[in-house]
């Protein structure tokens, strides 16, 4: 088949590489334009333009994809039988949509309809969920709202965060978009509506997210930890200062919320409203991040200290 890839981040990569691994032939990569990223503002190109520049497959960054006829008739000009789309960051409008002859097919990091939007990955593991997956479906003109085509799950394991979770889903994502791609050419996919009664939303991830309560149980709040990796990154005030929390274990000794009830050398214990956090790397303002040890070295953080 001829097809147009779709696709931005990291996350893509591996499906735009198993497409063109495949006996498919990949016309083009369409991704979101470069951003300045650092402190510096320089400009960085997402992860799928690099690899396509590196295989010399053109590459298209329209600032915006609705109500643009030039890359409209760009995409025409292709004549693909196919488009399939991997986080590439925008709704397709139905211009685009009723473009390719075999229509347009998205791979999405959840069990469809749960976390639809833009961060399907961090909401399962900020809510606990134990398992996720991917679907793939034939887009429509809503968000991830389209036919389900196939679904592949996987366990969210106790030490899973967003980071080591997306990059397994990546690897899921990319076999199950050729499995698709087969079945669609065989004529053997039964597409399955979804039950909109079932569904959850997935937004994409505000800085105000990160900010912990600690009211809420040890495993809540640890969950949020895991899910918010690498950004925006769960964090709490520690005498005034934002202390951002990477990893946390769980303790089942309480005291009150926020509170620090336990330090050594090694451990620097804050309570919740059931059970509590053992903190094994932090980065508290204007520092580097470092390992609990480092972190309170030198530094004398008394018991009865209050987090907010």
């Amino acid at each position: 088949m001829k097809i147009i890839f779709m696709g931005t981040p990291e996350f893509a990569v591996p499906s735009l590489k198993a497409l063109l691994d495949s006996d498919n032939k990949v016309l083009a990569v369409i991704c979101q334009p470069d951003k300045p990223v650092g402190r510096k503002r320089e400009l960085s190109k997402p992860a799928t333009k690099k690899f396509a520049e590196s295989l010399n497959i053109p590459v298209i960054q329209p600032s915006k994809i609705k109500n643009n006829k030039e890359f409209l008739n760009k995409l025409k000009e292709y004549s693909s039988d196919l488009i399939c789309v991997t986080a590439y960051g925008k709704i397709l409008p139905k211009s685009i949509l009723d473009l390719p002859s075999k229509g347009c097919i998205n791979v999405h990091a959840s069990i469809l309809p749960k976390y639809r939007g833009a961060a399907p990955i961090n909401w399962a593991i900020i809510k606990g969920e134990t398992q996720t997956g991917i679907t793939t479906m034939k887009m429509d003109e809503g968000m991830d709202t389209g036919d389900i085509l196939l679904i592949e799950k996987t366990e969210i394991e106790f030490a899973d965060t967003s980071e080591t979770l997306s990059e397994r889903l990546s690897e899921i994502g990319a076999k199950l978009l050729i499995k698709t791609i087969d079945q669609l050419i065989k004529d053997n996919l039964k597409p399955i509506e979804q039950d909109d009664s079932k569904s959850s939303l997935a937004p994409i991830l505000k800085k105000e997210h990160g900010k912990i309560d600690w009211t809420k149980t040890a495993l809540e709040i640890r969950n949020q930890i895991r899910g918010l990796l690498p950004w925006p990154v769960a964090f709490t005030y520690l005498n005034g200062k934002m202390l951002k929390i990477f990893d946390a274990g769980i303790s089942d000794k309480s005291g009150e919320a926020g509170q620090v009830i336990y330090t050594d050398k090694n451990i620097l214990r804050i309570s919740s409203a059931k059970g509590s956090l053992d903190l094994r790397e932090v980065q508290l303002e204007g520092n580097r991040k470092m390992d609990i040890k480092s972190f309170l070295m030198g530094r004398k953080i008394e018991d009865g200290t209050i987090l907010i």
